[in-house]
């Protein structure tokens, strides 16, 4: 009977664990993104900066950069209100579609 409870346990644990993305629905989530981040050597013109390219960056460096934007512990007026209404799903799937898409 303990070993019962042990797994189911464990089971439970294992879905607490972050989702993964899915790069599907990650694209139609990207829409918004594709206009600064898929434009290759795009930079912004007021404040002047490079924007990074996403493509084949890995899932989990843009789901921590944006849930720092949305939690403002990274500043930068667009992206804290594009992440500001994303879900850690929505992340997770946006961080997929743009892994995906290879480098």
């Amino acid at each position: 009977m303990q070993k019962l409870a042990g797994a189911a346990c464990l089971l439970l644990a294992a879905g607490a664990v972050s989702a993964t993305g899915d790069p599907q629905a990650g694209r139609a989530k990207s829409e918004a993104c594709l206009g600064c981040h898929g434009i290759p050597s795009y930079n912004n013109v007021y404040p002047t900066y490079h924007v990074p390219k996403l493509a084949g960056q890995h899932a989990d460096y843009i789901v921590a950069a944006l849930k720092a934007y949305r939690d403002g512990q990274r500043q930068h007026p667009t992206m804290s209100v594009q992440a500001s209404s994303l879900s850690d799903q929505d992340m997770a799937d946006i961080g997929a579609f743009w892994e995906s898409l290879g480098k």
